[in-house]
């Protein structure tokens, strides 16, 4: 049989294999080399529900899909008995399909096709069975024609309106309305019960109506039919007399009620009395199950949802109020369809071996078992020397090909049953080889290697290998075969590599295959970068000397604080086969720099920090001429030994002339981290006798490294090991939240502790939570993940959590407690009243009534305000509709609000939501308000044009937002000389002129012009401009500039006065130096 390698790559088609007598799971590969070739019974894939209700208005689809090898075949029972569906002209069969599709397009109706239907899929191998289909039509019968006497009922009186909706299939869901379709208000007083009934405690004056109607909704054919409305008359009393409660549903003090496994169980109290009694529910001899249970219409029914054997017993609702209480014991069975424990499952086996379909159901009652073969039960099927039926499973002995078959168990009691198919297939196949062909494996030298065939065979093929023609000797310390038939080399040394011959045999014949194994060299940094202390400015290189093997491509790559370095030709980083320098070092080249390099099979990485320092003063002292680093230290001794400390003690190599300014003191684990050197503490150069601070159930070996001026030494030899005692974790977790990301439930997360302080063995995490502000007991669960999820839980309500670390030693310290919340749903309610006042022209003070804090359903975080301008008060001024958003944070209890950056003279639209966290609720109604004219934006453009020496002639257009009706422009000017500025003239102009003319006293004079738009508010945004100097002959200059200016562009404009050049320099700056440049614009 087949055999799939560790990281072959192959689809696979899970079925059973018996081998030694006992099942065990294979996979048959979906190669269509083995598919062509492998016959299989049917399998049904897609079948119609058990219980499938149809619309009448559509045509009928019974879906049956089986597969098989070869194509299956199909045909049906109807009630039993064969259903030849080619004699019905209105029935047809899909192709290479059991569907069955019942048209009405020539007449007909569905009602003749109600039944119980059965599809069968034959092939030579076998038949497999669907379910049996039960089909029927739906109906939505019509409301009895009736009269209603008017109900008459005294004030405080208990009232049941009657429903008693038609019997629809599916049944109807039933609802309350008035004549105007709006639905009756129901509470703790008024409400709907389960049988649709509409129930009063007690009666009010306010109750009395003529339209009390109940409405069927059936949901096949999406219509409403309603129940002729009931009138109630309420004869009105000075005092309604109090009275204790009485239940109005169910009868009597005691009942019962069955469910089955898996249902939602549905127990109803209504209880009449004056004041409107209050209804809790209780479970005698224990508590109501709190993650499943939920309390619906006002807790006068409790759900406890996916029933299970454990909510079985009796349950109490106590109704009260001020005058007395009533109690009603409800004693609930749990009864069960059957379920599977062991569902059977397909089998393959080769000639001869032996196997077993095993059907195990449970149920309440108890299940009866049936075993059929072929669709027939199993009793009247030919006798079968190799199958015996005991009990619950059929055993297969010595199994021959001739007896492949299709089994089906069925499992069945007075609440249901379950089908099975499960087929037995006989299969035998010679050994075929289905990976890649001479595979070439590459593997570092002292790692573990894998050799790989995958195969596939029936019966199990024998699996050998052999290395250059001699069989290997599986002796287990070397070598390992696996159950898939890889070859598993546990250490790969150079002696391993060469040619390894794979072969699978079995009776029907054998398959073999070559593999090639190349052992390498592991990738080494045999000089790795050490620690450097550089003066700005100065050059900084750290070493990276590589040893791997030269069949292998390498890559080289490093990085600066984990970001890889760029080694562009204007990059200050440079790099050569066995170092990487930095030039001119900067503050900002200070970091850690890790050299990496990679092969296809390995990779190796060294790290070291770059410190910078700013001047000499902060620098070591400066070698001589002959400095070098230090001679790494000596003799580590360990001594002062405690549980938390050790004391450590060296001897200091030699300085080569230039002084230890530094020790630095390492340490390796072999526990969390094994292999890797950390820092654990630094001391000054004049130290060699330290005490090192330790943390409890780490076994420490420690080196030291010198630094003087010049770098780092080399690290000193280790030291011995010394382990410290283990003790319960001294530190709580840190950052400890809770917060929901589902509606109904909260994510408690918190950083997992640092491997230094775990402390001991089996780390794990106690996390406890509660509901705030309610009296109850811790809920805790220990966990080693870094996150819990609590489920089932309300929505947006305040938990306290609360967490320590435990491990084999104790208890660390608990946390301080942290509220957490649940998730948020969206809010359910929209601000009411939406309204503006103290209209401006730019902004309004904008009103509403708030939001029930209930109705956020979440952590309040706006009211949000989106609105839009509707359109400019100016006709024929276009606006673009951008819709944009205001929120208003201060919290839920916020009625009022600014709106700012409005444009003025516009006609704006509004709606306001709240929002939580997460979600926003529905909106307010759509509000509409116009703003009041404002003082207009600048002139669209203004243009300077000095035309002769005589006169300056003005241009300029209305602005881009007039901000309202426009009245006119003033032009405001004066004459300038340097510094000196004469008096200021002043002219208005209609909102029709755009243009003006000055005339020059002389060709020198210069004027500065200030121009701006007027509105009946006032003068709006002012340009001032210099007339040009007038250009002499031999210069082209341009006479005037500026200018028509928007929100974000300026258009700048200009003339050459007998321009005899090709190029112009235009430059601008800003009145601060945030806004500079120049532009060299050609001809």
């Amino acid at each position: 049989m087949w055999l799939q390698g560790q990281r072959a790559a192959l689809a696979v088609l899970p079925i059973i294999v018996l081998l030694w007598k006992k099942v065990a799971p294979i996979d048959v590969p979906l190669d269509p080399r083995i598919q062509q070739d492998l016959k299989q019974p049917p399998t049904i894939v897609k079948q119609s529900v058990k219980d499938y209700i149809v619309d009448p208005r559509d045509n009928i689809i019974i879906e049956c899909e089986a597969k098989g090898n070869p194509v299956p075949m199909f045909w049906w029972r109807r009630n039993g008995k064969y259903f030849n569906a080619e004699k019905d002209p209105r029935v047809s069969m899909r192709k290479r399909s059991g569907t069955l599709e019942i048209s009405f397009k020539s007449g007909g109706k569905p009602e003749e096709y109600e039944g119980e239907y059965q599809c069968f899929a034959s092939n030579d191998l076998g038949t497999a069975v669907s379910n049996k289909i039960l089909l029927r039509v739906s109906k939505s019968p019509l409301w009895p024609k009736e009269v209603l006497e008017p109900v008459v009922v005294s004030e405080g009186s208990p009232l049941i309106l009657p429903c008693n909706p038609p019997p629809g299939l599916p049944p109807p869901n039933t609802f309350w309305m008035n004549s105007a379709m709006m639905p009756i208000t129901q509470d703790s007083r008024v409400s709907m019960g389960l049988n649709g009934d509409l129930y009063f405690s007690n009666v009010l004056a306010k109750d009395a109506s003529t339209d009390y109607s109940c409405n069927a909704r059936f949901l096949f054919t999406h219509t409403i039919q309603q129940k002729n409305p009931f009138s109630l008359k309420v004869m009105t009393t000075r005092k309604i007399p109090e009275n204790a409660p009485s239940f109005l549903s169910p009868s009597g003090l005691h009942s019962s009620k069955m469910v089955l496994r898996g249902e939602d169980l549905l127990l109803e109290c209504i209880a009449a009395g004056v004041p409107t009694p209050n209804v809790k529910w209780f479970k005698n001899g224990g508590d109501l199950p709190e993650r499943k249970v939920k309390f619906e219409n006002y807790n006068k029914t409790l759900r406890i949802v996916s029933v299970s054997e454990e909510d079985l017993g009796d349950y109490v609702c106590m109704a009260s109020n001020k005058i007395g209480s009533i109690r009603h014991s409800i004693s609930v069975q749990v009864k069960a369809a059957p379920y599977w424990l062991n569902k059977p499952t397909n089998l393959v086996l080769a000639p001869g071996e032996n196997g077993q379909l095993v059907c195990l159901a449970s149920g309440n009652p108890k299940p009866s078992i049936e075993w059929l073969v072929n669709g027939e039960p199993i009793e009247s099927s030919l006798p079968n020397p190799s199958r015996d039926v005991v009990g619950d499973a059929i055993i297969f002995r010595s199994v021959q090909i001739s007896t492949s078959a299709v089994y089906q168990c069925n499992a069945s009691n007075e609440h249901g049953y379950l089908l099975a198919n499960a087929f037995v297939n006989i299969l035998d196949m010679a050994p075929r080889l289905l990976g890649p062909k001479n595979q070439l494996i590459k593997v570092i030298e002292n790692h573990q290697a894998f050799l790989d065939c995958p195969f596939f065979g029936s019966p199990y093929p024998d699996v050998r290998w052999f290395k250059n023609g001699h069989g290997i000797v599986l002796d287990g310390v070397k070598y390992r075969l696996h159950n898939n038939g890889t070859l598993e080399i546990k250490r790969a040394r150079p002696e391993d590599q060469g040619t390894y011959t794979f072969v699978a045999s079995n009776i029907l014949g054998k398959a073999e295959d070559q593999v090639r194994l190349e052992v390498k060299e592991p990738t080494r940094i045999v000089r790795i970068p050490e620690h450097l202390s550089a003066n700005r400015g100065s050059l900084a290189r750290f070493d990276c000397r590589i040893k791997h093997d030269h069949t292998l491509p390498i890559t080289v790559s490093w990085f600066k604080d984990d970001k890889p370095l760029g080694f562009g030709w204007m990059s200050k980083y440079k790099k050569d086969e066995d170092s990487m320098s930095i030039h001119n070092i900067h503050s900002d080249d200070e970091g850690t720099y890790t050299c990496t390099v990679t092969t296809e099979l390995d990779q190796d990485s060294a790290s070291a920090r770059l410190t910078v320092l700013e001047d000499d003063s902060l620098s070591p002292s400066k070698p001589s001429a002959f400095a070098d680093r230090p001679d790494p230290p000596e003799d580590l001794e360990l001594s002062d030994l405690s549980a938390r400390s050790v004391r450590l003690t060296w001897v200091p190599g030699n300085e080569n002339n230039s002084p230890v300014t530094q020790f630095l003191v390492q340490y390796e684990e072999n526990r969390w981290r094994p292999g890797e050197w950390q820092n654990l503490s630094s001391y000054a150069g004049d130290q060699n006798s330290v005490i090192l601070q330790l943390s409890p159930f780490v076994n420490y070996q420690f080196r030291v490294i010198a630094i003087n001026s010049v770098g780092q030494s080399r690290p000193s030899l280790p030291s011995t090991r010394y382990q410290t005692s283990g003790a319960p974790p001294d530190v709580a977790p840190s950052g400890l939240k809770g917060w929901g990301t589902r509606k109904t439930n909260m994510e408690i997360s918190w950083q997992p502790l640092l491997d230094t302080q775990r402390n001991g063995p089996e780390l794990r995490y106690v996390v406890s939570w509660r509901r705030k502000d309610h009296e109850e007991e811790w809920n805790n669960v220990t966990t080693t993940s870094t996150k819990h999820v609590v489920r089932d839980t309300e929505t947006y309500v305040p938990y306290e959590i609360k967490i320590q670390a435990v491990n084999d030693f104790g208890r660390g310290p608990e946390t301080n407690i942290v509220i957490g919340h649940s998730g948020e749903d969206k809010p359910s309610a929209a601000p009411a009243d939406l309204r503006v006042s103290k209209i401006d022209s730019t902004k309004v003070n904008v009103h509403w009534v708030p939001v029930d804090p209930r109705n956020t359903h979440g952590e309040f975080k706006e009211y949000r305000l989106y609105y839009w301008r509707e359109a400019s008060l100016l006709k024929g001024l276009r606006v673009t509709k951008e819709k944009k958003t205001k929120g208003f944070y201060s919290d839920v209890s916020q009625s009022t609000g600014i709106l700012t950056d409005l444009i003025p003279y516009s006609k704006y639209s509004m709606y306001m939501v709240i929002a939580n966290s997460k979600l926003e609720g529905p909106h307010s109604k759509i509000v509409e308000f116009e703003t009041k004219e404002g003082v207009p934006g600048a002139p669209k453009f203004f243009k300077i044009v000095q035309r002769n020496t005589d006169t300056i002639h003005l241009e300029w257009d209305k602005p881009l937002e007039p901000n309202g009706i426009l009245i006119g422009y003033t032009l405001k000017y004066n004459t300038v000389n340097g510094t000196q500025v004469g008096s200021q003239q002043v002219q208005s102009f209609f909102p029709n002129e755009t243009e003006y003319t000055i005339r020059l006293p002389d060709r020198f004079t210069r004027y500065k012009f200030y121009l701006s738009a007027r509105t009946q508010v006032g003068s709006g945004e002012v340009y001032a401009e210099e007339s040009p100097h007038f250009a002499n002959e031999g210069k082209s200059t341009p006479s005037c500039l500026l200018i028509g200016r928007s929100k974000w562009t300026t258009h700048i404009h200009w003339n050459l006065v007998e321009s005899i050049s090709t190029s112009l320099s235009l430059s601008w700056f800003g009145k601060t130096t945030e806004l500079r440049g120049a532009i060299l614009l050609q001809a």
